[in-house]
This record gives C-alpha cells, structure tokens and sequence, in this order.
C-alpha cells in the first residue's frame, strides 16, 4: 500500500475516534437530587450516553408527606421501574425512573401518574406500622391499575422500620433492596388479588412479617 494511502487512512481514523470520543465526553444531562429539578443545572456525563428522572412520593390521605426527586447521568445498567402502592392509615406510595438517551433527554418535567379512583373488584387487608413487625388489617378496596395484594417490609441499616400491607401494582410484586425515600431497603411480597378472604388475623400478618424478614436476612 502507498505510504500516502496508509497516512490517509490513518489520518481519517485518528478523526473518528476523536469524534466518537468526543461526544461521549460532552454528553449533556440536567442533574439534580432531593430538590426541585431546574433545566438549566446541567452535567457533563463522561462515558455515559443516557440520562435519568427518578421521583417518589409518599402521600397520606391525598397530601403530600415526603417527596424524592433526581435528575442525573445514568449508568450503563439503569434500569426503568414505575410502581404505585395504596396501603393502610390511607397511606400512598408512587414510585418512577425513567431512562432516556438524547442529549438534555431528562430536562422536561418530570410527574408521577395519577392514580385512578376507579374500583377495580379487587379488595386486599391493609395496614401500616413503624417499628413493629406485625399491624392489625382492614379490608381495603383497589382502583385503576393495582390489582395484587402485596406485603411490604422496609429496613434502614440493621433497623427494621416498617411493615405494611394494602394493593399494589404488577410491577410492586418481589422488589428486593429497592431503595426508597432516604435510603430505606424495600422488599416486598404480592398475591393475587380476588376480592376473595385474605389474611386478617393479628398472628397471620405476624407470620408473614417474620417470614419476609427472614427471607431478607
């Protein structure tokens, strides 16, 4: 091959790579945490080629109790998950991250769905406990899209901090060490939802509470 051929050649790789190189460096995503997200805080990325938008919120009968909202440059294994939760003490739990690969792709704001008040047949006990692994159920009734019936423990550190149970939906079902609302461990364990008889009994959610944390441990 000509001298000038193999100079050429090499000359044109030289470039690419410096092309392709650098636009993953320059790849642009608007970074927040906890805060409200603004549009014009933006970071550059490095090697990473996609951005994410991660919200949470925790509700207590219809207002607002505590909020988690992210912006940021994801890593090569982020993985979209949009859950929802409606448990005992009318206690609502609404969870999003979303994935994107266009530049800036995150910068929109960013919402959780609202739930729909709609029955959906469904019924499941319900209840809600801080540092206690057992809570006495009601029935409660399920609308729009949470159709399972799901058990939830949640721990922080060695702590064990909270036990509930209520409707869910599909995507709630076998979470394991989720992290949620400052940094609690989620797991949680669904069944199928029927309207039919559930666990009700003060022992039954006690076994259930052990069972879950054992299967954590």
């Amino acid at each position: 091959m000509p001298l000038s051929a193999a100079l050429k050649r090499l000359f044109i790789t030289y470039v690419l790579t410096i092309l392709v190189f650098g636009s993953v460096e320059s790849y642009q995503c608007v970074s927040c945490s906890l805060h409200t997200c603004s549009a014009d805080t933006q970071t550059t990325c490095g090697n990473s080629q996609s951005c994410f938008s991660h919200r949470e919120e925790l509700k207590i009968s219809g207002e607002l109790l505590q909020s988690v909202e992210e912006k940021g440059c994801a890593s090569s294994s982020c993985v979209p998950l949009d859950f929802s939760a409606s448990l005992g003490n009318n206690q609502t739990f609404g969870y999003k991250h979303q994935c994107c690969q266009d530049e800036l792709c995150n910068k929109r704001e960013f919402q959780l769905p609202q739930k729909s008040s709609h029955p959906n047949g469904i019924k499941c006990p319900a209840c809600y406990s801080v540092d206690d692994i057992s809570c006495e159920p009601d029935f409660l009734t399920c609308t729009g899209t949470e159709t399972k019936c799901v058990n939830v423990i949640g721990i922080s550190g060695p702590i064990f901090m909270i036990f509930a149970m209520g409707c869910a939906t599909e995507t709630a079902c076998n979470l394991k060490n989720i992290s949620i609302l400052n940094n609690i461990k989620l797991h949680t364990y669904c069944v199928e939802g029927n309207g039919g008889p559930r666990v009700t009994s003060f022992m039954s959610s006690i076994l259930t509470g052990f069972f879950l944390l054992k299967a954590l441990l």
